[in-house]
């Protein structure tokens, strides 16, 4: 008899990129977060209890995984590749979801977008497309048909073999999956209007190569627009995930 999920065990990869929102949601639901802070040394953990894994972002890759700086990429590899055998929930976000695809056997690379295919970065807010009909998918529920949502990343997964693609965007097929109750997202619904403040002062040169001189203004005028509209659809879509995790309870 699976144990039920009392906790999310959270991985978080470098200091401006954690939970966030997710933490919030979480809380609200009754679960304990615990924050494993991997850029501070602390050892990526054991398959948990009665807990759902929740990997988070950065600005390292799935070709990184053996570079030196960032000893624990492989291990976390090793770690969501337990969790897909053993049917354990996870969480990827952004780079999260970039090693749940690898960890599932899906090719992670630079995006290219367009005819030829050219280099692409995906950074700012911009529609994301549900591949799934909101009113027949629980995870989706409350959801319209498209939402708009932030970007930012310049890789790219391959959706896993047998796994079911949930979201889409133009540039960017692969957006969100789910793997048994796994689920990957490209995207960002974890974050508050602080955190892309701290994002746009330390990550100019990222933004620039995306969308040129200008582009730091265009995102800070999009979350001021955008992110009172955006907060509470990204807490549903968080909250659908985590009552469906918490539903199948987790292996002992």
């Amino acid at each position: 008899m699976p144990s039920p999920i009392t906790r999310l065990v959270v991985l978080q990869h470098v200091p401006l990129e954690g939970p966030v929102r997710i933490a919030t949601v979480a809380e609200r639901l009754g679960l304990k977060v615990e924050v494993v802070r991997l850029d501070q040394g602390q050892p990526v953990p054991a398959a948990p209890s009665g807990a759902a894994l929740v990997v988070m972002g950065g600005p390292m890759g799935v070709a990184d995984i053996d570079d030196p700086r960032w000893p624990f990429l492989a291990a976390e590899v090793r770690l969501l590749q337990q969790c897909l055998r053993e049917d354990r929930p996870v969480i990827g976000v952004c780079l999260g979801s970039q090693l749940l695809a690898h960890a599932a056997g899906a090719q992670v690379a630079p995006l290219h977008s367009g005819e030829p295919p050219a280099r692409h970065r995906e950074v700012g807010w911009g529609a994301i497309h549900w591949l799934r009909d909101p009113a027949e998918e629980p995870v989706l529920s409350g959801m319209d048909r498209a939402e708009l949502v932030l970007h930012w990343h310049g890789d790219a997964f391959q959706i896993p073999e047998k796994a079911e693609h949930l979201a889409a965007t133009l540039a960017c097929p692969g957006q969100m999956f789910r793997v048994g109750r796994c689920y990957g997202l490209q995207f960002h619904v974890e974050v508050d209007e602080a955190t892309v403040r701290s994002w746009i002062e330390v990550d100019g040169d990222f933004i620039r190569s995306a969308g040129g001189p200008d582009a730091a203004k265009r995102i800070l005028a999009d979350t001021a627009r955008f992110m009172p509209v955006h907060r509470p659809r990204g807490d549903r879509l968080i909250g659908n995930i985590l009552r469906a995790i918490m539903a199948g309870g987790c292996p002992g």
